[in-house]
Formats: structure tokens, sequence, C-alpha cells
């Protein structure tokens, strides 16, 4: 990562203020968190985006392809700041990213302020990315956090019987987009929320929250990821507790499954929901794991690729697919450009991606369970599908926006009963 990083700074200096790419060449900026609580998922992103370059053997529409990582830390200024430099100092032709959930909130609006570029989501999941107000030159080929959380709720209530719960999840706009898509489920399906946790984004002290859970419930929601989750699970082994969880869909993924000790304990038996299986046993899936473990050696990568490397994977997939059915045609605005963008189906490693009218994808979510597989590691086996999950989860959009958007109190669950 030092060297990559390194090189891409190396690279960027030969450009001067004003002076433009040859015409040859298109310059890619990749914004991705790589401090902060989601550092290793950012990092599997980066291998990613080498991973698809490599396979494309370093060309699309007949033209080089060249990036400049642009290290974020999860924060909004700092995305909207890095995005800035790539723009107006590295002269990239278009980003991909960002990571995280407020990051694409701040990029929406970055968007609009650069009409002739073109930004194309790493993972972030925030709903409102591109539900209020999008940009016309935002693309995001991954479902969003709520699309994420469909299924999850239906499949405790009735494979499992957890019909009461407690929830601790991330304060910020991604934390409450996946509990959002979780809950619709839950409550639909006759489930109770008893009480809500919510708690900062790079937290590492969970006591306080961990004695306030109540005993009367039937599981915990854990919409945490990365390092936070590590630490949760650390502390919640460490005090004894023993209720069944529930993981949002970074509480699972693979940069928490390579946790050891006794995070890992506590992971073992925990429904979570998302876009992928680790077993998926599709050829697409397959191929992609045997091209990333090829890729890179064994203990510089996951077992299989992390949720945030896919996002990144299948982004720059569709930058390359994009640039083939133009040529490379970047001119007037990325015109026909951000037109394959919007229009082309995408084939990826989780199915094939289409987006709708907000330029936000339509695709399938699977439940999983964590087990430990015969090599000791732990993977997300899948239990159940829902397929042509939209941005509204099945609801018209009048139903969806009555709703309300993502928050501390939505949804309510009364309300969602007809009570």
């Amino acid at each position: 990562m030092r060297k990559l990083l390194i090189a891409s700074v190396a690279a960027a200096a030969l450009i001067l203020p004003g002076m433009s790419l040859a015409q040859d060449t298109i310059k890619i900026g990749v914004l991705v968190a790589l401090e902060g609580a989601f550092a290793e998922g950012g990092k599997d992103g980066v291998r990613n985006v080498e991973l698809a370059l490599k396979e494309a053997g370093g060309m699309a529409g007949g033209k080089k392809l060249e990036i400049v990582v642009a290290p974020s830390d999860t924060t909004p200024d700092t995305a909207v700041r890095q995005a800035r430099k790539l723009i107006e100092q590295d002269r990239v032709d278009f980003i991909i990213g960002p990571l995280s959930g407020s990051e694409g909130i701040a990029m929406r609006d970055y968007a609009k302020s650069i009409p002739d570029k073109t930004v194309i989501n790493g993972i972030s999941g925030a709903l409102e990315t591109t539900w209020v107000d999008p940009a016309p030159n935002f693309f995001r080929f991954n479902l969003d956090g709520a699309q994420w959380g469909t299924g999850l709720g239906r499949y405790v209530v009735e494979q499992k019987g957890w019909k009461r719960i407690a929830s601790v999840a991330a304060d910020y706009s991604f934390g409450y987009t996946n509990f959002l898509g979780f809950a619709v489920d839950f409550c639909k399906a006759g489930g109770d929320i008893v009480e809500r946790f919510w708690v900062p984004l790079g937290s590492s002290d969970y006591a306080g929250v961990i004695a306030a859970l109540p005993d009367d419930v039937d599981a915990i929601y854990l919409g945490v990821g990365g390092t936070d989750a590590i630490n949760f699970l650390n502390q919640y082994e460490q005090a004894g507790a023993d209720t069944n969880l529930i993981g949002g869909t970074i509480m699972a993924d693979a940069t928490v499954l390579a946790a050891k000790g006794r995070a890992k304990e506590a992971l073992i038996g925990t429904p979570t929901s998302g876009p992928l299986a680790s077993d998926d046993p599709s050829p697409a899936w397959q191929a992609y794991v045997a091209s990333y473990r090829a890729a890179f050696p064994e203990g510089e990568r996951f077992p299989t690729p992390s949720l945030f490397g896919v996002g990144y994977y299948i982004a720059t997939k569709a930058a390359i697919n994009a640039l083939n059915a133009v040529n490379g045609d970047l001119s007037n605005g990325q015109a026909a450009f951000k037109t394959a963008l919007a229009t082309l189906p995408l084939e990826t490693p989780l199915g094939t991606v289409t987006l709708n009218e907000n330029r936000q994808a339509t695709g399938s979510v699977v439940v999983t369970e964590v087990e430990e597989g015969p090599d000791g590691n732990l993977r997300s086996v899948f239990k159940a599908r829902t397929e042509g999950v939209t941005q509204t989860l099945g609801m018209t959009p009048e139903e969806f926006r009555a709703m309300g958007l993502p928050s501390r109190d939505t949804p309510d669950c009364a309300k969602l009963r007809g009570g």
C-alpha cells in the first residue's frame, strides 16, 4: 500500500497545473478510506481496483488507464477535500469512490459542482445519496444500505423465532439506512424493537452500552463494522453476555470475519444480510474469488473479498465497460460515457446490475449465517435470497417517502404494522 501511495503521488507530481494528460491516457481518481474504522476495507478496495485494471490489461476504450489514490478517513470534509485535489491538482478524468455513507452524501453534492466530470460510487450506502436530490453525474452500482437489510428481519422472526430485540448501531447516515432496511422487514413480520442505542462511528469503549442492554430480548441487532465491530464483540464477550446477535451488513463482512479470539467466538451463528455469501456457487463469483486470491499473497488479502473490495471492483468494472462501449470518448462533458454508465447492463460477480432513474442499482440480497469453515476461517453461508430489491423496498415511492428518511427514530414499528 505504501509503495502504491508513493507511486501515485510521484505520478501526480509530473503533471503541472494547466497541463492536460495525453489523449491516449485516462486517469482515474480512487477516493477511499484508508484511515479510521474502515481502513482495512479501504485497502481491500484499492486491491480490487488494481485487480479490475489487471484483468483489463490496464486498458479500456483503446486507452491506457492510470490511477491516483486519494486517502480519506470516512469524514465528509476529508472526502470532499481529497476529491477536489483529485480534480483540480491531479487532473483525473473521473472519480471512483467514496467508501462510507456520509462521505457519499457529501460527494453527491460535490459532484454537482463538477458537471463535466463523473463520480462512480465506491461502496458508500447511505440512502440519501441517490434518493434525495441526486446528482446527474453520480452513479451507484451497489445497493444502498436499506436494500442490503432486506429479508433479514423476516428471516429472524420466521426461522429463528426472535421477535423482541434491542439494537446497537452506528450513529450516522449508513447506520440509520442499513437499520431501516432490517427494521422494515422485522416490524412487518411482527417483530418488536424494544430499545435502540446509537454509538459514534470510531468508538472504542462500549462498556456503558453493553451494561445498559435489556435482558428480556431474544437478540441484539448490531449495526457497526470494521474495528468498531471487533471492539464491541470483544467487550461483549468479556462482559459475559450471551444474547443472540443479528448482524448489520458490515458487521459480518470479511474485514470482521478475519477477527481472532473472543470476537470470532461471538460471531459464530450470527445471521446477517447483504449482497454476497462466501459460499456462492455461481461461476461468476467463483471465478472472481479465484482471480482475487491469485492476484495477492495470502497474508496480504482476506480469504474472500470484502464487501468494500467487491464494491470498488464492480465500480471499476463499470467504468471499464462504459469506456469500452464509447471507445474511450470523454468529450462533451463525458456525455457518451455517462449515458453508457446509466444504460448498459453490467455483468458482475454478484449478477447483472442495472440502474434506475436515480442511477441507483437494483439487485438481489442474500441472508447468510456466520459459520466456521473447515480451514478454521469464518465465512458467511447462504440461507435465503430476495430478488429484484428496489430502492423503495418494494413500496411505491409515495409509501416509501411517507415513512420518512432513515434516522434514529425512523422507521416506526407501530406505523409499519398499521398500529
